[in-house]
């Protein structure tokens, strides 16, 4: 039987693998009794991990979600896949994350152990941001938490905007989408003082909690968030979207993930870990190529010209990799 410490991490590496496990099978991948898994369930609980027993005929536990951050288990590869994306989140200027991330960093590297350490220093990673269209302000992260939270529960938010307007009232909109331009952050909204649609930098939001009641989502100009913006920014001087080749696809990537990457482009939240991605380019197969490089599963919206630049890609790179790519000239 293996030590307490080691069957305890062991058991919690089962529970996170799938939903339910019944009491019988971890008792058997554990070899030892049910009544020694029991035991080492109520540890876990002790340390702080949601465990709840499953009813059924032969009973069970599952590991949910808790309202406190217990400690945390990660194998090698997902421990420094960690640490760099926290060095990238720290090196990051206007993220609104690197203070937090810098913190983050130090305490996953003290507790690592001296093989993973090793590793985690021997690579130091720095995110060197392009210089976006105008100067972006520092937005905080409490900011952007809270007005995705108000655009995904779709609750009308209050908010002064800008140092100037703190003696007035607040403004009050509908949320409708948190996106990325030309290296700043904006809120798409409906504003309910001015009747009319607007476009809000994030770095000049303060929120104002509580916020209001829950809105039905209206139909944006020009039917979608990329059209709309895109239409906006063209009509203000910004000629970064003046693209002959221009289509948009769904990414299975944090927003702010490909926002550290997208300069040129718009980058809409839709999910925690998806985003829907604008970019232009002078070609479809360049643009093809160009969202390539997130390194992502792609699902493409739109139009049909960029689901065949891919296409024709994809079988391009098929004959690279079989090695007949390169056809001689006496051929």
């Amino acid at each position: 039987m293996p030590k307490t410490s080691a069957r305890l991490l062991t058991l919690l590496s089962l529970l996170q693998t799938r939903r339910d496990w019944s009491g019988a099978v971890l008792a058997d991948r554990l070899d030892v009794s049910l009544r020694t898994v029991r035991r080492d369930v109520d540890r876990l609980r002790e340390l702080g991990y949601p465990i709840t027993a499953v009813k059924g005929p032969e009973g069970g536990y599952r590991l949910g979600a808790g309202t406190e951050l217990p400690p945390l288990l990660f194998d090698d590869e997902q421990a420094v896949a960690l640490t760099v994306a926290l060095q990238i989140a720290a090196t990051t200027p206007g993220s609104g994350f690197a203070e937090p991330a810098g913190r983050a960093l130090n305490t996953i590297r003290q507790v690592m152990p001296s093989r993973l350490r090793h590793r985690v220093d021997a690579l130091r990673v720095t995110a060197v941001e392009q210089s976006p269209v105008r100067p972006a302000g520092p937005v905080g992260g409490d900011v952007l938490l809270a007005v995705g939270a108000a655009v995904r529960a779709r609750e009308i938010l209050r908010f002064d905007y800008g140092a100037e307007a703190t003696d007035g009232p607040p403004r009050r909109v509908e949320p409708h989408h948190v996106i990325t331009w030309g290296g700043r952050w904006y809120l798409v909204a409906w504003d309910l003082d001015r009747d009319d649609w607007r476009i809000f930098r994030a770095d000049r939001i303060t929120p104002h909690t509580p916020g209001g009641p829950r809105f039905t989502p209206r139909v944006l100009p020009g039917g979608d968030v990329a059209t709309f913006v895109t239409g906006t920014f063209r009509g203000s001087g910004d000629a970064s979207g003046d693209w002959p080749c221009r289509g948009t696809v769904i990414v299975d990537l944090p927003a702010a993930t490909v926002a550290l990457y997208t300069r040129d482009g718009l980058v809409e939240e839709i999910g925690p870990h998806r985003c829907r991605l604008t970019l232009g380019s002078w070609s479809w197969i360049g643009l093809a190529a160009a969202i390539a490089r997130y390194d992502a599963d792609i699902e493409v919206v739109g139009p049909g010209e960029l689901t065949g630049a891919f296409d024709r890609l994809a079988r391009r790179f098929t004959r690279t990799a079989a090695g007949d790519g390169v056809t001689s000239p006496a051929s």
